[in-house]
């Protein structure tokens, strides 16, 4: 056990055990601090990538650049990873470093309150101390479902896609609900499955057009046997990921015009021009999270596969009933309608010395300081927090940095003498006035809904480059801080 110059040992609450956990738990191991617990309500780690088993599931980041620079992996089958291998590498990941040790399975931690200069953390009957909170809940873990009048009364199999019933057979008639990346990856996949598949959009999204070959075993070997060439192979699929393609979402210029371009011509491929009609989104592309697919246009073409753009009125035991009247009669029923990207840590509330809450400060959507930080709410560090850059780089690498600008504070605060701090009122106030003047004329205000918005219209993202917040969190800035 490592201590300081001034002999105090910081004692550090984790909680969750996916991307953002495992990485903090990694870098305090590093750092000689083994004085910290991961608190994870499930039974295994990985988070998201837990949670979600849906048939044709894979991610959209490059898999040599979606996975941590201190421990490549290569065995990536495809250039875009499949779900379960992504689970299965946080579990080896897990196991590697020995991190299990240190997690407590099983315990959701539901509130904590800062009393005589530490954290008090309770829930699932645990009540804990910690000098240090920093979460890494991640910002895909709680369902949205929606409010559909008699969506209980349905008599088949219903369930969210972050819920998958594996044991429901899909050789009826299925209905999904959703347009987003789920529900195409979704219809993509089962197209040819179900008797009759139909999905039902409230609005279409723009896909954009995408291959995901796969790697040979000889590719997989040549890593092994150089392992340097993994940092090559992530630094460049990095590049090519940030630099030109998600720089297409920060700025007008050709990036943009390819990224529309290559999504109007795939739209193209959709021959039916009643049924393009109503795959034609009325924004523009990036807008919203561009949806990857390479088989969405060629599914949604077959005779056993419906889109309906009717609006939902009513679900019955029967099926879906849209405002037309018409009952789709189906035997499943599947909610691909994302999640509640602005609930963060919540529902745990936080509580800090003066009394103010989390719920408080995020009354009107969530705000912070530098992306890993709450006034008021001391020695608390949100990793994937308010305005980080999960809309155009990949959470490994955001972890990372925002893991090390924690690991900072929290060296710094046992050095100077247990000394707690909580950014300025003032500091976060400039960082989300910057954020708001940065995203005048950006793409994500050209008119669309999607989930970069809270409920009065404000992005609640990352408005400039992956690189630039990485070096926003590269050194902390204690004059923003105050002690508390």
């Amino acid at each position: 056990m490592t201590t300081t110059q001034s002999g105090a040992t910081p004692r550090v609450a984790i909680i969750g055990a996916g991307v953002s956990g495992l990485c903090m738990a990694i870098r305090l191991r590093e750092a000689g601090i083994e004085t910290f617990t991961v608190f994870e309500k499930s039974s295994t780690v990985g988070g998201t990538w837990r949670d979600n088993t849906y048939p044709g599931l894979f991610c959209d980041v490059p898999s040599r650049y979606f996975q941590y620079s201190f421990a490549p992996n290569p065995d990536w089958t495809r250039l875009f990873s499949p779900g379960p291998e992504i689970g299965a590498y946080l579990e080896r990941v897990a196991d590697e470093y020995r991190l299990r040790e240190r997690i407590r399975f099983g315990v959701e931690l539901r509130e904590a309150h800062w009393e005589d200069g530490r954290w008090i953390l309770t829930g699932d009957g645990v009540r804990e101390e910690a000098d240090f909170v920093v979460t890494g809940c991640g910002f895909l873990h709680r369902p949205s479902v929606p409010d559909i009048p008699g969506l209980d009364t349905f008599a088949g199999a219903s369930f969210h896609s972050s819920r998958w019933d594996h044991h429901v057979p899909l050789t009826g008639r299925v209905g999904i609900v959703g347009t987003g990346s789920t529900g195409v990856q979704i219809v993509a996949e089962l197209a040819g499955t179900p008797a009759r598949l139909v999905q039902f959009t409230r609005t279409p999204q723009w896909v954009f057009p995408t291959v995901n070959p796969r790697y040979t075993r000889l590719s997989a070997a040549v890593y092994r046997r150089f392992p340097k060439l993994m940092d090559v192979a992530y630094r460049g699929h990095q590049w090519w990921f940030e630099a030109l393609l998600m720089n297409a979402l920060l700025r007008d210029g050709i990036p943009r015009r390819l990224v529309g371009a290559g999504c109007r011509l795939a739209l193209r491929s959709v021959r039916d021009p009643g049924l393009r009609a109503r795959l034609t989104p009325r924004d523009e592309p990036g807008c919203k999270r561009l949806v990857a697919s390479a088989g969405y246009y060629r599914a949604v073409q077959r005779p056993d596969v419906d889109v309906v753009t009717t609006a939902i009125d009513h679900v019955e035991p029967r099926g879906v009933v849209t405002i037309d009247g018409v009952l789709h009669e189906l035997d499943v029923l599947v909610l691909a309608t994302g999640f509640d990207t602005h609930a963060l840590v919540r529902p745990m509330e936080f509580t800090g010395p003066a009394g103010a809450t989390l719920s408080d400060a995020w009354a009107h959507g969530p705000r912070g300081y530098d992306t890993v930080a709450v006034p008021g709410l001391p020695n608390l560090f949100m990793l994937m927090g308010p305005s980080s850059p999960v809309n155009i780089s990949s959470m490994f690498n955001v972890a990372e940095a925002q893991a090390g600008y924690a690991l900072a504070m929290i060296t710094r605060w046992a050095a100077a003498g247990r000394t707690a701090l909580a950014p300025r009122a003032d500091a976060a106030e400039r960082f989300t006035a910057g954020l708001q003047d940065a995203l005048q004329g950006s793409i994500w205000l050209s008119g669309c809904q999607s989930w970069y918005l809270t409920d009065d219209g404000t992005p609640v993202i990352w408005p400039a480059s992956p690189a630039a917040h990485r070096e926003l969190l590269d050194e902390p800035r204690l004059a923003d801080y105050e002690r508390v």
